[in-house]
């Protein structure tokens, strides 16, 4: 029986990218795999996981949109980010070849990444739930005809063979993923570069959100991700915007920022102050 405390759970099954993920920014740690991202959220808000890996934007398909839904409904804390670098492979059964597949299967995600790769072999694509499920399900049809985009972990993991490496149309295909837990983490501004990300939703005022991120500029406070999105999907409902800054609110610049930022905002939230991930600075 696993150890929740040494548990870090993730969307979709073994050799999932984020398995890969969890694997490398965690290896003292066991994974476990959830159906869906509110599966990862509720197994960590459960104590059935200490932590959570959660993916939130890819360097060639963009943000995973939905995030930005379940995070505010939630009281997890965001306590670390990894970037993943991503290599896509072509799997099929022993005995298939790039003549014999016709078909190829995974995550929406990962055909869009590997478009013109698909394109080029003249193989059509179908949509799957996991690229990782998706190799698994090739795996157990073993039909020359049928071959899957997933991680070379799960090409390992089930047998598969290898017929492409690096399918992904571009060579520096990176997600970025967030690690959340039940409790903050609290990082020393001078122990490394830190992040601090918050929730917030501006008043009804005229050029609110530009009156608003001007304490940034101001106290020369950068800014990493700015996004809007509509929480109840509806054109009525007013917009809120997701930010990460490069900074601990314990700062002087920051703080500076951070109470004009709420003087234009019917609310602030922070979802997290932790460590940036060395690999986004290099």
């Amino acid at each position: 029986m696993l150890d929740p405390e040494n548990t870090i759970a993730f969307m979709g099954v073994e050799g999932a990218n984020a398995d890969l993920a969890c694997r490398q920014a965690a290896p003292y740690m066991h994974t476990i795999g959830v159906p869906s991202f509110e599966d990862v959220f509720e197994a960590v808000a459960s104590g059935k996981a200490a932590l959570g890996m959660i993916p939130i934007e890819n360097s060639q398909a963009g943000r995973v949109a939905e995030i930005h839904h379940l995070l505010p409904k939630t009281n997890l804390h965001i306590v670390g980010e990894y970037f993943q670098p991503i290599e896509h492979c072509l799997l099929a059964s022993k005995g298939a070849t790039l003549q014999t597949i016709k078909d190829v299967y995974s995550h929406p995600q990962g055909l869009l990444q590997c478009r013109d790769h698909l394109r080029e072999l003249g193989l059509t694509s179908h949509t799957y739930s996991n690229t990782a499920a998706a190799a698994a399900d090739v795996a157990k049809w073993n039909d020359p005809t049928k071959a899957a985009i997933a991680s070379p972990l799960a090409g390992e993991l089930y047998g598969l063979t290898t017929l492409r490496e690096h399918m992904q149309d571009a060579d520096n295909n990176v997600t970025v993923f967030i690690m959340i837990a039940r409790e903050p983490v609290d990082p020393k501004p001078d122990a490394g570069r830190v992040l601090t990300t918050l929730l917030f939703a501006v008043r009804n005022l005229p050029a609110a959100l530009y009156k608003s991120l001007g304490g940034f500029a101001t106290n020369s406070v950068n800014i990493l991700k700015l996004e809007s999105y509509i929480p109840g999907g509806s054109a009525r409902d007013s917009a809120q915007f997701f930010l990460t800054l490069e900074g601990h609110p314990s700062e002087r610049s920051v703080q500076l920022a951070l109470e004009e930022l709420s003087f234009f905002c019917k609310k602030v939230t922070v979802l997290g102050v932790y460590p940036a991930d060395p690999k986004r600075f290099t």
